[in-house]
C-alpha cells in the first residue's frame, strides 16, 4: 500500500475523531462551532502539505523516469541517423 494513502487515512481518521469528540462534548453551541472551525483549519493545512508532498514524490519520480527513457532511447538515434 502506498505511503501517501495510509497518511491521508490516517489524517482523515484523527479529523473524523476530534470533530466526532467535539460534537459530543458539553459546551456551548458556539464554542464547538469554534473549536470545529479551529481544528478544520488545522486538518486542512496538514492535507495540503502531504497533497503538496505526494506532488512533489510524484514529480520526481516523472522526471527520472524521463531521464531513464532518454537514457535508453537515445543509443538508438544515434544508431538509425548512422544507418
Amino acid at each position: 500500500m502506498d505511503s501517501g494513502k495510509v497518511v491521508l487515512g490516517v489524517l482523515a481518521g484523527v479529523a473524523a475523531g476530534a470533530i466526532l469528540g467535539i460534537l459530543f462534548a458539553p459546551e456551548k453551541g458556539s464554542v464547538t462551532r469554534k473549536k470545529i472551525c479551529e481544528k478544520g483549519g488545522d486538518y486542512s493545512d496538514a492535507v495540503k502539505d502531504k497533497f503538496n508532498e505526494f506532488i512533489d514524490t510524484v514529480s520526481e519520480k516523472y522526471n527520472k523516469a524521463r531521464e531513464n527513457v532518454a537514457d535508453f532511447v537515445e543509443p538508438d538515434k544515434t544508431k538509425v541517423k548512422e544507418s
